[in-house]
């Protein structure tokens, strides 16, 4: 089968990660389990889903030139993503995310560095790369005016563009009626949608394909609402459960699947993720979602 091409635009992160019973109060210092430094960033992390998923993959991006920068392209080299097009910049530090872990959730500090470098003009530069892909996924990890750039050349060469919008920020009206499928969780929908006009509400809906964790998928289809089930883990590290789901979710989507599909997929693939420490490291592949899917006595499609 030929592979679906998906370019991921967005951010590139060494995750800083420290696991502990205690969370500490302002002022308190308490003894932490373990310290790991993993391979992070939304658009890194979404990267490496599709690739481990069936997709060829390349990212744009940033990172700076320091030892995390050289260490994470090395790292997406060897997941077979193409990082022709990720920039290393001088004199500022690669993005870093300091991560707690406690009791199963986690808590993120997020400084961007070398990932506010992926500017429109950047963007612009590579117009032949999203010209060519057969989907675009992006993110909010990156300067909004660079998503809106990358939305803008998408719907010139007719590519459709998956946009998970988080962290959440307020976004232009038009960004959000130009994405083809936006894939906020609950809080993130309501934000969305507060600043869209009544007669546009519901083809914004249409759009929103709403993770719910442990509750599932939501989505929007001819007026009817459809919750897809999530699928019962035992969770060792949420993080990167979600861009897990964008990734597979990209695959899906790209290799043909209706909606409902691939969001099953999506969960699959994010349900395998939280069962090991690390945003990237816990992103299972193809065969392994197809195997759990298999054995699965939850048969959600």
């Amino acid at each position: 089968m030929i592979q679906p091409k998906i370019t991921v635009i967005g951010s590139i992160n060494m995750d800083l990660v420290t696991r502990t019973s205690i969370i500490p109060k302002v002022g308190e210092t308490v003894l932490g389990e373990s310290f790991h430094t993993i391979p992070g960033g939304k658009g890194a992390n979404q990267a490496v889903a599709a690739a481990r998923l069936g997709a060829d993959v390349t990212l744009i991006g940033s990172v700076g030139n320091d030892g995390f920068g050289s260490m994470l392209k090395e790292h997406l080299q060897k997941q077979g993503i193409n990082t022709e097009y990720i920039k290393t910049v001088e004199g500022i530090s690669t993005g870093i995310a300091a991560i707690t872990l406690s009791e199963g959730d986690n808590s993120i500090i997020v400084v961007s560095g070398a990932n506010n470098e992926v500017t429109p003009a950047l963007i612009t530069d590579y117009e032949q790369v999203i010209a060519k892909s057969d989907l675009i996924l992006l993110q909010l990890e990156i300067q909004v005016k660079a998503v809106i750039e990358a939305v803008r050349l998408a719907k010139k060469h007719k590519v459709p563009v998956i946009l998970n919008p988080a962290p959440i920020q307020k976004l232009p009206r038009d960004l959000l009626l130009q994405v083809d499928y936006l894939t906020p969780n609950e809080h993130e929908q309501t934000m969305l949608l507060s600043s869209i006009d009544e007669d546009e509400l519901y083809d914004m809906k249409e759009k929103c394909i709403v993770t719910k964790g442990a509750n599932g998928v939501t989505i929007y289809q001819h007026q009817k609402e459809t919750t897809i089930p999530s699928y019962k883990v035992n969770a060792i590290d949420t993080t990167g459960a979600g861009d897990t789901f964008n990734g597979a979710l990209a695959v899906s989507l790209s290799k043909g699947k209706t909606l409902q599909e691939a969001c099953n997929f999506a969960n699959a693939a994010a349900a395998l993720s939280v069962t090991k420490l690390g945003a990237q490291t816990g992103i299972p592949t193809l065969e392994e979602v197809e195997t759990f899917l298999g054995d699965s006595p939850q048969n959600n499609i």
